[in-house]
């Protein structure tokens, strides 16, 4: 009869539920790298699944269902671009709009000042020169004073004042007067010193050609002292008259 006592070997070895044991509690190296990456398979999966669940909205839609809602996308993107390059336009013909009317508006305030300026109305300061008519021998003939502000206009004179008191205009009317002249009414006595507002160089020029204005006030007896001048201020205007019978003509 064989003997039923287990052989001391079987009946120290571990059984299968000790081993799980023992292995729970003490794992290997090996078994805690392939627990976690378990773990991470795991993970990715339950996440993947949720999202297709979530955001699959179209998942029960049928081809041609999905054809339409992709044409309907198409459509809506596209009216989107145009509305945007219609705005984009609009932004462009506003700015455009803009620039143009800011240039108009500057144009319009420098033709102001200058007619202001010819007008006489306004003080004016800038480069020109000073003439100095003293009579030494004989009696300035008006019509050499005319022809002096005439070619002073014609050497563009911007701007012109005799003896710091009357301004000089299209205008401006000169009379012989006892002991001066009269321009516009007011008696000016010599010397006669005329500001003129423009280029200094060019405006001496329209004096000293032959013949021109200072031979014919050396010939009346005056002696003319000419000063180009950096600057020289205008002080003197006039008052505006306003037109009776002047009128725009309608467009």
């Amino acid at each position: 009869m064989p003997d039923p006592t287990p052989p001391p070997d079987a009946a120290d070895a571990p059984s299968g539920r000790k081993r799980l044991l023992d292995a729970l509690r003490r794992p290997s190296r090996r078994q805690a790298v392939v627990g976690v990456l378990l773990a991470v398979f795991g993970f990715a999966f339950v996440t993947q699944v949720t999202s297709f669940g979530v955001t699959d909205t179209y998942s029960g839609y049928r081809q041609q269902a999905l054809i339409d809602v992709l044409d309907g996308l198409a459509g809506t993107t596209r009216r989107t671009e145009a509305e945007i390059a219609r705005l984009e336009e609009t932004r462009e013909d506003l700015r455009n709009n803009t620039s143009a009317e800011e240039a108009a508006l500057e144009e319009a305030r420098r033709e102001t000042e200058d007619l202001q300026i010819l007008a006489g109305v306004v003080p004016v300061t800038g480069p020109g020169i000073r003439v100095t008519i003293t009579e030494e021998s004989g009696q300035v003939d008006i019509d050499s004073l005319l022809d002096t502000v005439q070619e002073m206009r014609t050497a563009f004179a911007e701007a012109m004042q005799f003896n710091g008191r009357v301004r000089v205009v299209a205008q401006t009317s000169f009379e012989d007067a006892t002991g001066g002249v009269y321009v516009d009414g007011t008696l000016l006595e010599p010397p006669y010193v005329l500001d003129v507002i423009g280029d200094p160089h060019t405006l001496h020029g329209g004096l000293t050609f032959p013949e021109g204005p200072i031979d014919q006030l050396n010939a009346d007896g005056a002696e003319v002292e000419v000063e180009e001048l950096d600057s020289l201020d205008i002080e003197s205007t006039v008052e505006p008259e306003r037109l009776e019978f002047a009128q725009p003509e309608a467009p």
